[in-house]
């Protein structure tokens, strides 16, 4: 949620952290601040809204120094409001920036009150600069001060540290929460994502969960979990400062529309040999998983669980394999049975979803013995908690509404679907066939991004609506869903989905000529049944807006409006459909007016429950 950023170097760090708090603004933008030390004081200022705010008040009122922290926040605890932005400050001595939430921060307050602290802000973050403050009384050094103050926490954390009695030192430490440090040529710097400091480096350590790191101008050292000194390794990272531009688009979400044929591309690359898919691709030991699973369990949250959805019917009705899909919040808090032959498959863009890991590691706790993810970072916490992975190779995805992680999701679960279906229903045939579509899917993309332009002028028909439908069969049931969300997240229109035979169980009760409906129409074996619920929406006035497949040939009727979307094949066609009512959604929101790649309430990278 909330995206940090520290360094330490010989040159002022200000202008760094500024950079780097905007490359990380998709992870909160409800307010922005920065603490450095200068001449053994903390110089700090805050500022509500997003980082152009902060930036002009830094114009009027600069801070200079070698060492310091800086903060964009996602409100959890506290409303926005300058009291409530980070960084917090205990005695001018302890500044703090905190991602995750602390659990037992009421109880920790009530004992700092009675030990005679103030509080000046609504959040959880100011127990922890309070503790470290009392810690540092009885050790005089921040780094075990550190130690002494984290044991206290309950709750997931990343925190950057700073000290004026101490100032030639940065703490980092991390739990449930990413932290990467970034190494320098003499210097650090500290960020919940590579892209915040692609600008000064592009080597990288991921601390690992429960590292607490003391970082100097000449010396990095790494404790774990239990206090002992630890090597982390440092990796290069493949991203370039231009992977997190916009270049000549104008928003982000609309760049990541149209990145998604080279990122299935890349998601497709190095994991076919001859045409054949490649079990070592999901990890060494993919094949002795593979051959030992009779049940897929899915795990996810928000668009990754709609990814699930569509798997779950690629899992049963192409390798026949049973297959059920989970809301992450969901699962791990019910008494779910998990059996020791079921592989569980968490999906996640950032690998760091609070709810999903924790689901996962509820799974484990009742004897699941077999998982996977499916994520977009490699180094991220679930990779490490699971058995196997693949990554998606979406390239950063900075827009908060997500598009080109979820059709690279599809992808990946397809190739899932193709290695575990082999041992069970797939035959070779229907193997070749899909994978010669999902190397044909790229091209079928460009072809639908064609759209573009019909779809700018069919969005002048949402720009006073209030509400939506969306409606679909089969795979493209979740895809309306997706479609939805898409809708409701960045245009702030009220859009629901439903399963296309359902609406006569309700939702029919909605339908008057105010209210669109949006249908995904390709041409399968659904489709007669689709025509059927199609009428019912025009026999009552509703504004019918069909994808339907270019193929089809439908009677003329002034009360449809018909999009022909390229030809795909039925297995990926679920992919494709995807695009269109992305750059509905899109266009609708440009004509709205909101704020496209970071929607109001919203943030990009869930990291707290």
């Amino acid at each position: 949620m909330c995206g940090i950023v520290g360094g330490i170097a010989q040159r002022n760090v200000v202008p760094i952290l500024l950079e780097g708090l905007k490359r990380l603004e998709y992870r909160g933008y409800d307010s922005a601040g920065m603490a450095i030390i200068n001449n053994r004081q903390i110089c700090r200022q805050r500022e509500v809204g997003k980082v152009k705010g902060l930036e002009l008040l830094l114009e009027s009122h600069p801070l200079s120094g070698n060492v310091g922290i800086a903060h964009t926040r996602w409100a959890t605890h506290g409303k926005p409001s300058t009291a409530n932005a980070h960084p917090h400050v205990s005695g001018n001595k302890v500044a703090v920036v905190h991602n995750g939430i602390i659990e037992n921060h009421e109880l920790l307050k009530n004992m700092q009150l009675k030990n005679g602290h103030e509080f000046t802000s609504q959040t959880d973050t100011e127990v922890i600069v309070h503790e470290i403050y009392d810690a540092m009384k009885a050790t005089n050094d921040l780094v075990a001060a550190v130690k002494l103050a984290i044991k206290k926490l309950d709750g997931a954390y990343a925190l950057g540290i700073v000290s004026v009695d101490d100032p030639d030192v940065l703490v980092a430490c991390r739990k449930g929460s990413p932290l990467v440090i970034g190494v320098g040529i003499g210097e650090y710097f500290i960020a919940s994502d590579v892209a915040a400091l692609l600008p000064v480096t592009q080597r990288f350590i991921f601390l690992e969960d429960g590292d607490i790191a003391a970082i100097r101008l000449d010396k990095l050292v790494i404790y774990d979990i239990d206090g002992r000194v630890v090597n982390r390794s440092i990796k290069e990272s493949k991203l370039t400062v231009d992977a997190v531009d916009k270049g000549d688009y104008r928003h982000y979400m609309l760049k990541e529309i149209y990145e998604q044929p080279f990122a299935i591309l890349q998601t497709l690359e190095g994991r076919f040999i001859n045409n054949r898919l490649q079990e070592s691709s999901f990890g060494h030991n993919a094949c002795e998983v593979f051959d030992n699973i009779k049940a897929i369990q899915i795990i996810a949250c928000g668009t990754s669980y709609h990814a699930g959805l569509v798997a779950r019917y690629w899992f049963e009705e192409i390798a026949r394999v049973p297959c059920s899909v989970e809301v992450a919040s969901e699962f791990r808090y019910r008494t779910p049975v998990v059996t020791e032959d079921t592989l569980i498959v968490t999906i996640s863009q950032s690998g760091e979803t609070a709810d999903t890991l924790a689901a996962l590691q509820e799974a484990k706790r009742l004897g699941a013995k077999y998982s996977l993810t499916i994520c977009n970072v490699p180094e991220s916490s679930l990779v490490r908690e699971s058995d196997l992975a693949l990554m998606t190779r979406a390239g950063p995805e900075i827009g908060v509404a997500s598009t080109k992680a979820f059709t690279t999701q599809l992808v990946v679960l397809l190739l899932l679907v193709i290695a575990v279906g082999r041992r069970f229903k797939l035959s070779g045939k229907v193997e070749q066939k899909i994978t010669c579509e999902l190397f044909d899917l790229p091209g079928n993309i460009e072809k639908i991004l064609l759209l573009n332009n019909e779809i700018k002028v069919l969005a002048e028909q949402f720009a006073e609506k209030h509400h939506a439908l969306f409606l679909g069969r089969g795979t493209h049931y979740p895809i309306a869903m997706e479609g939805a969300l898409k809708l409701k997240e960045i245009s702030y229109i009220h859009a629901e989905a439903y399963p296309a035979g359902e609406l006569k169980h309700g939702p029919l009760a909605l339908i008057d000529s105010d209210m669109p409906v949006v249908t995904v129409a390709p041409n399968n074996s659904l489709l007669e049944k689709l025509k059927s619920n199609m009428q019912e929406v025009s026999a009552r006035g509703g504004q019918l807006i069909v994808f339907m497949d270019e193929t089809l040939n439908p009677a003329s009727d002034d009360s449809v409006r018909i999009i022909k979307v390229p030809q795909v094949e039925n297995e990926v066609s679920a992919i494709a459909y995807t695009i269109p009512l992305q750059l509905l959604a899109y266009h609708v929101a440009v004509l709205k007016g909101t704020d496209i790649d970071q929607p109001r309430n919203l943030a990009k990278s869930v990291t707290v429950e």
